[in-house]
């Protein structure tokens, strides 16, 4: 079964928030890809401020569970780094299973 993970970016700042969403295309999503994930794309959440979401689907829970202990952690770590959340920034993820 595919298992979705889902980043959600809220920001204060809409400048933030596009630079955000470059830097994204720039290489994030495809780190993920490289890292496991067999989809990645980015949509903006419509409604009050800038919220975005960074959408990932894994072939499996076994994939995701892989992905969650070898490469997440890093790479959270380089987003953390790139955009702090003195910047602004309230992130939440969501893991959810395609039925």
């Amino acid at each position: 079964m595919e298992v979705c993970y889902d980043v959600r970016c809220a920001f204060t700042d809409p400048r933030v928030a596009k630079r955000w969403v470059e830097w994204l295309h720039a290489g994030h999503l495809q780190d993920v890809l490289d890292a496991g994930a067999t989809s990645a794309r980015v949509v903006r959440i419509r409604g009050t401020g800038p919220v975005f979401e960074a959408r990932y689907t894994f072939a499996s829970a076994e994939d995701f569970a892989r992905y969650e202990r070898e490469e997440a952690p890093r790479l959270r770590a380089l987003g953390l780094e790139a955009f702090p959340l003195s910047l602004g920034l309230e992130y939440s993820r969501t893991v959810s299973d395609a039925v």
